[in-house]
């Protein structure tokens, strides 16, 4: 065998050995944090913890973290997913004829690692701060800054995702359709979106998967509400804000809800997930 032939073998073996330890790694911490959560969670599974309130000293659940979590996230989803997808359709089928696709895709891949953090301040300073000073200093967080602040990080998801199945839709659709004297805008909404649409779905349901459990952004924005509260305006609380909350607190109680709340969210991702994959599966089915 000769020497370079060699060498390129136990090169090849070497780079296979370490990306395989590297993968198992990577699994076995996965592994071991979701088992944690599981094992954790589940114990501190109760009836009350989806019919009570929680509140520091008494027998409480996460009712009203539940309650806020999904108010905030359909916020954040209902503005984030028409911007996304009109935003997406323009990349596809528009952007080319211009300049700014380019630059807008480039922009949007930034704000898709942009920390999340980044976003909470962001709308804490134009919409917490201003609301504030209108009201005479009476500061104003509420469960709409914080759905506008979770709007921002799926916003991106969306977009990349839409533009993304968009262009994956055969060109000869397209030209098909713009023989026959279709109109782009029909074209658009009525073929080309109506083609794409399990990937849209697919992707909104990634970005509200994404979003569920943020807690940066939400601990500038909706702050946090030991009572019920569905009112967007009030400060609400959310399953992210409360896992934080209490995992700091030294009560064991505490720990165990904290713990609770965050076996719901894993489970309610997973779910997600399984959904996303579900439409795509049968879309590959359709269209074989």
């Amino acid at each position: 065998m000769s020497s370079p032939y060699l060498r390129r073998r136990i090169t090849n073996a070497l780079a296979m050995v370490l990306s395989t330890l590297a993968t198992l790694v990577g699994l076995a911490f996965l592994a071991w944090i979701l088992w944690e959560t599981l094992r954790q969670g589940i114990s501190a599974l109760d009836l009350k913890l989806f019919t009570k309130i929680t509140a520091y000293g008494e027998d409480g659940g996460l009712a009203n973290a539940m309650v806020g979590s999904l108010i905030i996230n359909f916020i954040g989803i209902a503005i984030a997913t028409p911007i996304g997808v009109l935003a997406g359709t323009w990349l596809a089928e528009y952007a080319d004829r211009t300049k700014l696709g380019e630059s807008i895709r480039f922009l949007n891949d930034i704000l898709l690692s942009a920390p999340s953090i980044v976003m909470g301040l962001f709308v804490y300073t134009i919409i917490v701060l201003p609301t504030t000073v209108l009201t005479h200093g009476s500061t104003t967080f509420s469960g709409f800054a914080g759905g506008v602040a979770l709007a921002l990080i799926a916003l991106p998801v969306i977009v990349r995702t839409t533009d993304e199945m968009l262009r994956l839709v055969p060109s000869t659709l397209r030209e098909a359709a713009l023989s026959l004297g279709v109109p782009q805008w029909k074209l658009t909404l009525q073929i080309l979106i109506r083609a794409a649409r399990s990937g849209i779905i697919t992707g909104v349901l990634l970005a509200l998967a994404r979003i569920s459990g943020e807690t940066a952004p939400l601990l500038f924005t909706a702050f946090g509400n030991n009572y019920m509260a569905i009112n967007p305006i009030e400060k609400m609380s959310s399953l992210p804000q409360i896992i934080y909350q209490y995992a700091n607190d030294p009560g064991d109680s505490m720990h165990a809800l904290a713990w609770a709340g965050a076996f719901v969210i894993t489970m309610f991702v997973l779910l997600l997930s399984l959904a996303s994959r579900l439409i795509l599966s049968r879309t590959k089915v359709s269209h074989d």
